[in-house]
């Protein structure tokens, strides 16, 4: 069995949700079954990208993984595209016996058996603003299969007021789910410098809203790593 992947890089701190400055090696998938219009990870989407995503066996991705960490177990993160696609179910056993802990992110469109074996699960449905619909159901059913499993937390993207007033009502739909707000970046171009003025300045819009509306439930976060190094890749 072979898994299709976009990259492997870290070391480096997680840039956000709810391991935001965790220490992780990332393991990001290539392939996604969303194409929405701000994504910031297109080289691991797009199937125009295809022939850059490598196929490798569990064993040879956990071979670099445990490279890149010098045996020391950390946090992986299994990210994408949308990981959920493929079957990380043999990669996540060999890291956890080896003490490595594993994460995710996905958009809740896609259930796997592995969800319950992770310690970590961000579930990331896409607002308006990406131009995709959320199928409920499917988001429902990976919760069920993540069980009792990883600690579970929803991450949503806001761009606009549109998707603020969304996010309002998913909230209100999974009341439960300790919840992430992060602003969008809608500069997206690895090769030209982050507007770290305008970034700070969507995030700080983001902070005063919420606090407006005596709305504390969130944890309104930054991409951290884009304050840091831009739209690099690779950190």
């Amino acid at each position: 069995m072979t898994l299709r992947i976009s990259e492997i890089f870290g070391p480096t701190i997680q840039g956000e949700g709810a391991l935001i400055g965790v220490p992780t090696v990332f393991v990001r998938a290539g392939g996604c079954d969303y194409r929405c219009v701000w994504c910031d990870s297109l080289h691991a989407v797009d199937s125009a990208y295809r022939r850059d995503w490598a196929p490798m066996t569990p064993d040879a991705i956990w071979a670099e993984v445990k490279r890149l960490s010098s045996g020391q177990p950390l946090v992986v993160s299994i990210s994408g595209g949308n990981p959920a696609i493929q079957d990380f179910g043999p990669l996540i056993a060999l890291g956890r016996a080896e003490g490595y802990g594993f994460a995710c992110e996905t958009q809740g469109s896609v259930a796997r058996d592995w969800f319950a074996d992770l310690d970590t699960l961000v579930l990331s449905p896409k607002p308006p603003s990406s131009y995709q619909v959320v199928d409920w159901a499917a988001f429902d059913a990976c919760l069920a299969a993540a069980g009792l499993g990883p600690q579970v937390g929803m991450k949503i993207v806001i761009f606009d007021e549109a998707d603020y007033l969304w996010a309002r009502e998913v909230a209100e739909r999974y009341p439960d789910l300790p919840l992430y707000l992060q602003p969008g970046n809608p500069e997206v171009d690895p090769d030209r410098p982050v507007d770290l003025t305008a970034a700070l300045a969507r995030l700080e819009g983001l902070i005063d809203r919420v606090t407006a509306d005596g709305w504390f439930r969130p944890r309104v976060l930054p991409q951290l790593h884009m304050l840091v190094w831009g739209n690099k890749r690779g950190v």
